[in-house]
Parts: structure tokens; sequence; C-alpha cells
């Protein structure tokens, strides 16, 4: 029922206009019809989302949200209108522009629900500070944030670019699985399936995300080639040097922050480092022990951002200060990568001027 309430609304506002007289009840009727019609629109858009094959949230509250915004522009159009009734040039002004608006909230809604999901993007950068660390470039790609719940067009584009670009070392940052499909027989699989496909020369190495239970790990992870760095760190030895890959768990900052100090002890003299972490929430830690490269994930650089002011939430303890790409702290470079899937619960399962993104990183070029 929560899904139609707006709706609902906005059908007995609309009817109102049947008292109006005039102009302005023509007016008023045509405002409301429309946005009524793009409202039946936005419940057809999220419904036919599993339908097709793309992403499989619930509808009640993107609807319900979506209409919403529908609701408050008719009201505040038909109080310009009125307020405007004398002046017949502006009221048309004021109900075209209205009703541009509600048309543009529905291509605004089919661009963040239909294409910017899956249009999987590069970020390329060269870390000419590792140089000296290895023979030749080596080619590092960084994964976050996959969130499967069925293997979509996204997923298999992930697996396409992992063949396509052969990277020599592939990091994964967290939450493979979206939260509502934790206990999903299918999804579980389907994670595991993507995962599999995931090959490089010196390994798959991981961490833990905030979703990712040790059930969940185990149902996904166990058996794969993948190594899990559970507060772990593993050496890679080159003629010229030795790359370390420190994997800190997700539990709780201050739990996290002792095991990266604890780990870092373990570092050998002159060794590149590089923090695999779900979060940017270490990188006060990071930078204060010298780590060179932090990678993370964890915000989705907002998954919905507005133009000039970017992401509206991050789930970060710093807020906006570290919500996507690169950040140098110190000597620290973090990087937080927007990450392949989106958030679960009942959040829209939709990505707006944020696409999903692929990280491959260059040392010694």
């Amino acid at each position: 029922m929560i899904r139609f309430l707006p709706l609902i609304l906005m059908v007995i506002f609309t009817s109102l206009g049947l008292r109006a007289r005039g102009g302005f009840r023509q007016r008023w009727l045509l405002l409301g019809g429309v946005a009524i019609g793009c409202g039946l629109a936005d419940w057809a858009m999220l419904a036919a989302l599993p339908r097709f094959g793309l992403s499989y949230g619930p509808v009640d509250l993107p609807l319900a949200l979506i209409t919403a915004v529908r609701f408050g522009l008719v009201v505040v159009a038909a109080l310009m209108l009125a307020a405007a009734r004398s002046g017949r040039r502006t009221s048309s002004g004021l109900l075209v522009f209205s009703l541009a608006m509600q048309i543009g909230l529905s291509a605004v809604a089919f661009y963040g629900l239909y294409i910017e999901p899956f249009r999987l993007t590069m970020t390329e950068i060269n870390l000419a500070d590792a140089q000296n660390v290895t023979d030749r470039p080596l080619r590092i790609m960084h994964l976050s944030d996959f969130h499967v719940e069925r293997t979509t067009r996204r997923e298999r584009g992930v697996i396409a670019e992992a063949i396509f670009q052969q990277p020599d070392l592939i990091l994964l940052t967290g939450d493979y699985v979206n939260m509502d499909y934790l206990n999903d027989a299918q999804s579980l699989q389907d994670s595991r399936f993507v995962l599999s496909q995931l090959q490089a020369p010196f390994g798959v190495y991981a961490v833990m995300g905030t979703t990712d239970t040790p059930r969940v790990v185990a149902d996904v992870l166990v058996g794969l080639d993948i190594h899990l760095l559970n507060d772990e760190l593993v050496i890679l030895t080159f003629p010229q040097g030795e790359i370390v890959l420190i994997g800190v768990t997700c539990c709780s900052p201050q739990r996290d922050r002792r095991a990266l100090e604890d780990l870092m002890l373990q570092v050998p003299p002159g060794a590149y480092t590089i923090l695999l972490y779900h979060t940017p929430d270490l990188i006060e830690t990071a930078s204060a022990l010298g780590v060179n490269l932090y990678l993370a994930g964890h915000t989705h650089g907002g998954q919905v951002r507005l133009p000039l002011y970017g992401a509206l939430v991050t789930f970060s303890e710093y807020g906006k200060q570290y919500e996507m790409g690169p950040y140098l702290v110190g000597q620290t470079l973090l990087y937080v990568n927007r990450g392949l899937g989106m958030e679960g619960f009942g959040l829209p399962r939709a990505r707006f001027l944020c696409p999903p993104e692929i990280g491959v990183f260059t040392l010694g070029e």
C-alpha cells in the first residue's frame, strides 16, 4: 500500500482541480494528469527491472520516494499557477515548465535505473613513486563493492574487462553479495561464479567488507583461487624490491587501527606497502604509519550525486571528505573506488552521475 500512497494523494489533489474555474482548472488537471501518468510509468520501470535481469530491489520504497517528489512538484506548481492565474502568459509558462520538470524526472529515473548502473568506467593511474620496486611496470586491478544480486550485464562486463586488461595483480576490497541477498542461494552462487573468473599472474587478494559475514565468505570465497587477507600481510618479492599487501578486516575503526599498527610492524624496511581496507576510515592511521597506497571502497562515490555538490551520503565517518577518487594524505595515496554494485535494503538500485568503476594502477611506469 505504501507504494501507492503518494499516487493516491496526487489523484485526490488533482481531482480538486475540478472545482476550479476556466483555464486554471484545465491547467491544474493537465499538470496532475501528466504527473499521475509519469507515476504509473515509474511503477512500470521499477517492476520491470528484475524481469529484464537488471536489478532485484523492492518496488515499494523507491516508488514512494519518487512519487513523493512528483507530488511535491505538483503542489508547488499548483500554488504558483494559482498566484499567477491573472496573467495568462505567465501561467502558461509555469505550466510548460512544470510539465517539463515531470517529464525530466522520468528521464532521470530511467537513466539512473537502466543506463548508468551498467556503464562501466575505467580509471587508470600511474604510480611513478614505485618505479624502483619492480623490474617492469606492474598493472594492478582494483575492484570493490560488487553487491551481487544476480549475474547481470554489469558483472559480465567486469569479467570481460578483467580478461581484456590482463592485470598482473587483482585486489578486492569487500562487499561481494548485496545485503538483501545474504541468505539467497542463487545470489551466493552467482557471486562465487563472478569471483571465480578473476585471475592474475601474481594472484587475487581480498578483504572483507561490511556485508561480508564469515558464513557468506565461506560460501563465496572458500575453495577459489583468491587469498583472503584477514588481518594479514603478504610479501611479493621482485628483483628490485618488495611489495607488501596488507589486508585489514573491517570490524570497527578502533580495533582495525590497532590491527593495522600491528601489521605494519612486520613490514620489511624499504618495502612498498599497499593497504586493502573496505572503507577510507583508516586514512589518518595509514598516513601516520607511512602506507604508500591505500585502496578502499564502501562509499560508492555517493551512488547518487548532485551537480556541484557530489555525494548525498557516503556512510563514512569522514562524511564527504573522502567520498571518491584519489587523495594524497601525507605520503599516502588513498584511492576510494566508486564500486560496482548498489546498496541494498529498500533503496533504489540506481546510480546518477556516479557510474560503476574499475581501477587500474600501474606501478613503476
